[in-house]
């Protein structure tokens, strides 16, 4: 195999979700260490909330598994 030959990547480029540029390797699928951490910090601010369905019922716990 000679160095010319096309490697087919393993993923195909995406915009970064955070500013839209491309996105690189060793940050996919952000395009910077920088959006990753600005990604990174609003889950741990909980700015991202996954909802609860209202129909799911809470166990108690009083009752025997």
């Amino acid at each position: 195999m000679s160095p010319d030959d096309k490697v087919t990547p393993l993923r195909p480029k995406r915009p970064c979700p955070e500013c839209g540029k491309p996105s690189a390797r060793e940050t996919y699928p952000f395009c910077s260490t920088r959006c990753k951490d600005i990604d990174l910090n609003r889950w741990l601010k909980g700015a991202y909330v996954i909802k609860a369905r209202d129909d799911e019922e809470e166990p108690d716990a009083d009752e025997p598994k």
